[in-house]
């Protein structure tokens, strides 16, 4: 009968499989998230958008 190294339940280890788990990054905030910069884009055009559209009709 074979020995069981590793208790029932448990994965054994395979080579050159890393055995640790890595620690996730924090997060970082607002501004890793691309919606802020679609946003922050959007808006930007929006009132360009809106100047030349003023200059258009007078108000400028």
């Amino acid at each position: 009968m074979a020995v069981l190294l590793n208790p029932p339940g448990e994965t054994p280890p395979a080579e050159g499989s890393i055995a640790e788990a890595h620690e996730e990054r924090a997060d970082g905030g607002p501004w890793e998230h691309p919606g802020v910069w679609t946003a922050l884009i959007v808006i930007g055009a929006l009132v360009v958008a809106a100047y030349f559209l003023a200059r258009m009709i007078g108000y400028v």
